[in-house]
């Protein structure tokens, strides 16, 4: 029961984090964002470490190109400095060129591996996180993003709930043997209730977008947040581990939480630019 309680507990702290500081501002979305890039990458340096591929410089080098990156669409996107972002893009290139240079001075470490590590943190985690900054710019207000969340969390709880009353047919067993196609479903139910919910006593808070494309964001949402539990499920599993971290109790580490973010976010990006940008050049082609 104290581990219920414990988790629990933690659970509530970490969702009013998040909410926190998606609604109190741009500092606080910016310094929300930096914090879990940070955590991240340390969390997957660390994890690291049993493959010999990290060292203490090398995990110092990456939380500092996670840093550059993020910060500098924070300044392009949410601060709307040119200046500065181009300041923390050149940051990022002496990252790229210094990781490149340090490895020469680590012969212990297989300089593929360690490379290829740091680099894939930078894909995986560095650039997603500074993705979102672009979802909350687009609307001007934070609510898309909290949207997004909120839609995370439901599909969560619509797999858990549904895979656990009849979850019989497994949806990967070679990595997650305890997902179920019928959890799956529950989850991208839920979502898109969230969606539909969104569209028809909210749309005010979505600016530009409809019930309809609400809807389908809770199905985007859906699978990519399926796809990344799984793809973390799978770096955990080839590294042999069970947690990312303990930071939370009873939940794990940063990266357990957002794994299913960091295939969020570039996917809706990427519906967003299709719905609002792609669409409307192919439809005025075709009319």
């Amino acid at each position: 029961m104290n581990g219920i309680i414990k988790r629990s507990i933690s659970g509530i702290v970490y969702i009013a984090i998040i909410i926190a500081g998606i609604l109190c501002g741009t500092s606080a979305y910016s310094s929300l964002l930096l914090l879990l890039g940070i955590t991240a990458s340390i969390e997957f340096s660390r994890l690291l470490a049993g493959q010999k591929a990290s060292t203490a410089l090398t995990t110092t080098l990456d939380v500092a190109g996670t840093i550059f990156m993020i910060s500098g669409f924070i300044a392009a996107n949410l601060i709307g400095s040119p200046s500065i972002a181009w300041c923390f893009a050149t940051l990022y290139i002496l990252y790229l060129v210094a990781r490149l240079v340090c490895q020469l001075y680590l012969p212990a470490l297989d300089a593929i591996r360690s490379l290829g590590y740091s680099f894939f943190s930078q894909i995986y985690i560095a650039l997603p996180i500074s993705l979102m900054t672009l979802l909350y710019s687009r609307c001007g207000t934070p609510h898309l993003v909290l949207g997004i969340f909120i839609m995370i969390w439901l599909n969560d709880t619509g797999a858990f709930i549904v895979g656990s009353a009849i979850g019989r047919h497994r949806l990967f067993p070679r990595i997650s043997p305890k997902k179920s196609w019928e959890g799956f479903w529950g989850g991208v139910v839920f979502a898109i209730a969230a969606g539909i919910l969104f569209g028809t006593c909210f749309q005010h808070f979505f600016s530009g977008l409809d019930t309809i494309q609400l809807a389908v964001a809770g199905a985007v949402v859906a699978a990519f947040a399926t796809w990344g539990d799984l793809v973390e499920s799978l770096i955990k599993r080839t590294l042999g581990v069970k947690d990312s971290g303990n930071i939370i109790p009873g939940h794990g580490g940063i990266l357990d939480r957002i794994d299913s973010l960091l295939l969020v976010a570039p996917a809706m990006v990427s519906y967003i630019v299709i719905i609002e940008y792609i669409i409307p050049v192919i439809t005025n082609l075709i009319f």
